[in-house]
């Protein structure tokens, strides 16, 4: 579990990524930008955070 917890800022990037792609080709939906800008956000905090502290 202690490993999945250092890439869970990459798997919300990710997912942040899949979700601008839905929006791209499939639904052009506003709730699907918001999201992934958030997933995003939320990623690149994440992955800062975490891997500050594991040095």
């Amino acid at each position: 579990m202690e490993s999945l917890k250092k890439f869970l800022g990459v798997i919300l990037l990710l997912l942040g990524v899949v979700c601008l792609v839905i929006y791209k080709f499939a639904l052009p939906l506003n709730w699907l930008l918001i999201t992934g800008m958030a997933l995003e956000l939320a990623g690149i905090l994440a992955y800062i955070f975490i891997n500050k502290k594991s040095n």
